[in-house]
């Protein structure tokens, strides 16, 4: 009898696992903002870390790996080094992906960017992939209010997985940068870049910055373009995982040759299947920071404030790409 009653147990626990799995299917995104995500968290900032922590989602990579960097637009940007990225790298046999730049910079062409890449070091431990250079590509969007579609490099064809591997700061204006803008901006194409700055009104990079452009529109588009690379990877085949690195938190972006110095310390290593999840917990931790003197969020907490930059992650929670509930594993506990 109790031989029976345990088989009953799993039994029905089964059932409701099944039932469960079967709900997610069928509600969708509308599941998402009840459900809460698992966020990794590691205070080492070291290669060994950093691949720990991608072993910690249990999300193996598969077939063709992209690992999604910012390749940085000077040697005095804080974009994550070559040497620091290298063990992850070898680990998924990955090829780093990058896209180029919307502005007249070191990398706004592919001849340029190849140059910086070099110079940076990047093409001596592994292949490295402009996505790019032979044009772009549409993906579908789920929220079409400013963005039709989403123009990404068009060798994102090329790849199975991906890891968004983001180095969190702030930015000129988007307030912030993480793995949802390293998703929506940097995977764009030099044109998307310009689709997505402008809110839609313009799909070419030609003169794009003498458009005044709509801040939340911006932002949102930012949420609508991530997604859509997001979905594009949930397809059968091909997954996707997030990390940001929280080191080196200028106010400025990778983007900016010469950013300010840092005033915050650097933190840890966070990832997630949840991008929006990600993005939220580092911001909750650079609002909640104990600032004092010689260590201090405020200018962060500043720059994000003034360009509404948590909109960002709101809409993207909004649009059903992600949850902004989380829970904190201390992989160093």
């Amino acid at each position: 009898m109790k031989r029976f009653l345990l088989l009953m147990s799993v039994t029905v626990l089964a059932a409701i696992e099944v039932m469960a799995q079967d709900r997610k299917t069928s509600c969708g995104n509308r599941c998402m903002k009840d459900s809460v995500a698992t966020v990794y968290l590691t205070k080492k900032i070291t290669p060994e870390a950093l691949v720990s922590i991608y072993k910690a989602m249990g999300v193996k990579a598969r077939g063709r790996v992209a690992i999604k960097i910012s390749t940085g637009e000077s040697s005095r940007t804080n974009h994550l080094r070559p040497d620091f990225i290298k063990p992850l790298v070898d680990e998924v046999h990955g090829t780093l992906v990058e896209c180029n730049t919307a502005y007249g910079g070191a990398r706004s062409t592919t001849e340029s960017h190849r140059k910086a890449i070099a110079e940076r070091g990047y093409d001596k431990i592994a292949r490295v992939d402009i996505m790019d250079a032979d044009g772009s590509m549409e993906l579908p969007v789920r929220d079409t209010t400013w963005i039709k579609y989403d123009l990404v490099g068009s060798h994102l064809k090329n790849y199975d997985f991906m890891i968004n591997l983001a180095h969190f700061k702030g930015h000129q204006m988007g307030g912030f940068g993480g793995v949802l803008k390293n998703q929506s901006i940097g995977v764009a194409s030099a044109d998307g870049k310009a689709y997505i700055h402008t809110a839609g009104k313009q799909r070419t990079v030609k003169d794009l910055w003498h458009y005044a452009g709509n801040q939340d529109g911006f932002l949102e588009a930012m949420a609508t373009a991530a997604t859509a690379v997001h979905d594009y990877f949930k397809q059968p085949g091909k997954n996707i995982v997030y990390i940001n690195v929280m080191n080196n938190m200028s106010i400025d972006c990778d983007c900016n040759g010469n950013p300010q110095h840092p005033m915050i310390k650097d933190y840890g290593i966070m990832a997630s299947t949840d991008p929006v999840a990600l993005d939220r917990a580092c911001l909750d931790v650079v609002f909640n920071y104990d600032s004092k003197e010689g260590d201090t969020a405020v200018p962060l907490q500043e720059r994000i404030r003034k360009m509404h930059g948590t909109h960002t992650v709101d809409h993207a929670a909004k649009i059903g790409l992600g949850t902004l509930k989380y829970r904190i594993v201390d992989l160093d506990k």
